[in-house]
Order: structure tokens, then C-alpha cells, then sequence
């Protein structure tokens, strides 16, 4: 499988001095196409930041990321919207649904972000929402969708423009077992059929089970 997604030697330090916090500590990563990545760990282990180094959200203090095998470290600020735009769809715990808008309005403006070709836009939205099993319930406001609708919304939403990575972090937290289960399987078939690269960041054991790697961080290191 082709090396989508790399960190080598990644290091994120908060603050200074005295003060400062080492949340991630020389950490080296790969994510392939057509695989599931789950990163494991206690409350505070520097999951999150991880995930928000290698989707190029946080810069880290030192070491390098690569997409497609050339670095964006390095990147300007401003450039760094246009990768993500590019590269990865994002989907978040708090699923992050404007509540005034249907289900198929969620999809179709992060659409009209991402495409230049704004023709089609609505029928691609409705698609996507197909793809995620909610074809019946693309006009329904996010005040009455259970909570696993409204995280499918985010994921039909995170597929927007066709990105070859996805970052989930803790995509099960809001969910009872069954749905959470639904959830991480929905994400698996993500990354075989749709050749994505997929990372998540989860306590969830069921994810365990499902993912094709797991990595377990533990103050900030990777775990042996």
C-alpha cells in the first residue's frame, strides 16, 4: 500500500520555560492508502495534538510532515488552508453541524469550499449522503437526527471533494455501543473501498478490533 501520510521525528512543545509542556516527543508515523490507523492512548498521551500536526492544523516545534512524499512543515501559514482543503476531510466528536441547515445544506457548503465548479453541487451532496446511508434523511434538520445520523452527516461531509485523507478524533465518544460500532465499521469501508487513508484517534476498544494498525502513545511516545 502506497505511504500517504508521514511524521518523522515530530516533537510539540506548549509554552516556555519552566512552564512548558512536551505533548508530543520525536514521534515517526506513516498512514498507507486503504488503511485504518487507530491511535490509542490515555487522557493527556498527546493523541489529539498528533492528529492535529499531521492535518497540518498545529505546526509542530520540530520535525517534518510529508503528504504524497513532499514536506508542508516548512509551508507558509496561508498555504497550509489549501492543503487541507486539498488532502484531508476532518470529523470531529462534536460532529459540528450548523443546526440551521438540513442535512444535505451541512454537505453542500463545505462542497462550495472546497470545488471551483460549483455546478452539480446539490446532487453531489445528496450522493454523498447515499454513501453514508442517510439517502432518506438527507432534509432533516440536525435537531432531529439521533446522534449517529449526525455524525454520518459529518462524515459524508468530511468525504466532501473526494480527500484522500480522513482524521477522526474520537468519532464514537457521543454514541451508545451499537451505533458506535456502525460508526468505526462505516469508517473502515472508507478506507479499503474508497483507497483513503484513514487516521483516528479513539478509547473506543471496539475500534481496536476493526482497525488494520494501531499505535499506542503514552506521554507523548509511541509505545513499543
Amino acid at each position: 500500500m502506497t505511504v500517504i501520510l508521514e511524521a518523522e521525528g515530530v516533537s510539540k512543545i506548549y509554552g516556555k520555560g519552566e512552564n512548558s509542556i512536551l505533548a508530543v516527543d520525536d514521534v515517526s508515523l506513516s498512514v498507507r492508502r486503504n488503511e485504518m490507523l487507530l491511535i490509542m492512548g490515555p487522557s493527556g498521551s498527546g493523541k489529539t495534538t498528533l492528529l492535529s500536526i499531521m492535518g497540518c492544523i498545529l505546526h509542530p516545534t520540530s520535525g517534518e510532515v510529508r503528504i504524497e512524499g513532499k514536506a508542508v512543515t516548512g509551508l507558509h501559514e496561508d498555504a497550509l488552508p489549501d492543503i487541507r482543503k486539498q488532502y484531508f476531510g476532518f470529523v470531529f466528536q462534536a460532529f459540528n453541524l450548523f443546526p440551521s441547515l438540513r442535512a444535505v445544506e451541512n454537505v453542500e457548503l463545505v462542497l462550495r469550499l472546497k470545488k471551483t465548479d460549483k455546478t452539480g453541487i446539490r446532487a453531489e451532496a445528496l450522493e454523498l449522503l447515499k454513501k453514508v446511508g442517510l439517502g432518506k434523511r438527507s432534509h432533516f434538520y440536525p435537531a432531529d437526527m439521533s446522534g449517529g445520523e449526525k455524525q454520518r452527516v459529518a462524515f459524508a461531509r468530511a468525504l466532501a471533494g473526494d480527500p484522500p485523507i480522513i482524521m477522526a478524533d474520537e468519532p464514537t465518544a457521543n454514541l451508545d455501543s451499537r451505533t458506535g460500532q456502525d460508526v468505526l465499521k462505516l469508517l473502515r469501508d472508507m478506507s479499503e473501498e474508497s483507497h483513503k487513508g484513514i487516521v483516528i484517534v479513539s478509547h473506543d476498544p471496539k475500534a481496536e478490533a476493526l482497525a488494520h494498525r494501531v499505535v499506542f502513545l503514552e506521554d507523548g511516545r509511541i509505545r513499543s
